[in-house]
């Protein structure tokens, strides 16, 4: 018996793959649209230009250095599954121990007669070691102590407030050294952000630190069972996250020339909305420095464009947390098609 095999049949062609393009690219092209629509509503409204101001340019671009590095940490924190509330309060508090540090001594001698200026490095130093201790804090109660991360540091960000009221009740801490307040002077806090941010992209694309962050945020049991110590690891995270906030307490009270304990209301919600805006993904696992970047960038010209537009602040507020809803509206429309292709 044979059999015949019908040769006329045509073969199916093999299905194209649609090349995905970049989340940092389709997150930059945000940007840039964003960009160009404040520059027509600015003409057609003002009649000013609002890209080729660059006084207003940099100003916006110093700002958001300091929500960035907050981000930055904020997102390595919302890889591993977690959140972080405490970071604006945590700056506060840095804020206000660095600069009585860095206090001119001539304003002190009357109480503390053999009183000389420090340098430069001890409030910068006390600063760092400030936020690390509070994002130790913070690391250890959800680690070890098992409280849920929007809890640990929802306490943390009431507690550091107070600390900051408390330090001098409630009293702003002025005159600063020169030697200090350059370190906020000209470009210096876009430098600094951009070094931390090539810091830490590296460290989560090329080391170990990187590849537990993501494992422990895609599934942490997995992660425990192939060895990683999680708890360890979480204690770590945070603490950076904390030691950035620290960071930005420093910067931030250079840049002013001053601390207050009303410094940095509300930041940690903006670096959590430009980490989610560049694509981190509030359920674990997912995010990239780079998009966080860019969500910064996304964020202080949609805010500056309001501003320049001058659309009331209290508008502002409500814009923002409409693209926080949003963000987090895509982020689970992506969540939902991704698992549907595992």
């Amino acid at each position: 018996m044979t059999t015949t095999t019908d040769t006329n049949t045509p073969l199916e062609a093999p299905k194209k793959r649609k090349r995905k393009i970049p989340t940092e690219v389709s997150i930059f092209l945000v940007l840039i649209g964003i960009a160009v629509l404040f520059e027509v509503l600015g003409w057609a409204i003002r009649g000013d230009s609002f890209l080729m101001n660059p006084r207003r340019l940099l100003i916006m671009i110093l700002q958001m250095s300091i929500i960035g590095i907050i981000a930055i940490g904020v997102t390595q924190v919302i890889i591993t599954g977690g959140i972080d509330l405490s970071s604006g309060s945590v700056l506060a508090l840095t804020a206000m121990v660095t600069a009585s540090l860095a206090q001119q001594s001539e304003y002190l001698r009357a109480v503390y007669p053999a009183l000389t200026d420090l340098p430069w490095v001890f409030p910068l130093l006390a600063g760092l070691l400030v936020g690390a201790l509070a994002g130790l804090v913070n690391g250890a109660l959800i680690a070890f102590a098992v409280i849920p991360p929007f809890i640990a540091t929802l306490g943390m960000m009431v507690s550091a407030r107070g600390m900051a009221r408390a330090y001098t009740d409630g009293q702003p801490v002025s005159m600063l050294t020169e030697q200090f307040t350059w370190i906020g002077s000209g470009a210096n806090p876009v430098i600094i952000f951009l070094a931390v941010a090539v810091f830490f992209h590296i460290a989560l694309k090329y080391t170990r630190y990187g590849k537990y962050t993501y494992a422990i945020g895609a599934n942490p049991q997995a992660a425990r069972v192939s060895g990683i110590n999680v708890r360890r690891h979480l204690v770590l995270v945070y603490t950076i996250a904390g030691l950035l906030a620290g960071l930005a307490g420093v910067v931030a009270s250079a840049r002013a020339g001053t601390g207050q304990a009303g410094m940095g209301l509300m930041y940690e919600l903006d670096a959590i909305a430009a980490a989610v805006i560049g694509g981190t993904s509030l359920a674990g696992g997912v995010g990239r420095i780079a998009g966080t970047v860019i969500g910064a960038l996304i964020l202080g010209v949609m805010l500056s464009g309001f501003t320049f537009l001058g659309v009331d602040a209290y508008y502002q507020d409500i814009v923002k947390g409409a693209i926080i809803v949003a963000a987090v509206v895509i982020d689970q429309y992506r969540q939902r098609k991704r698992n549907k292709t595992v």
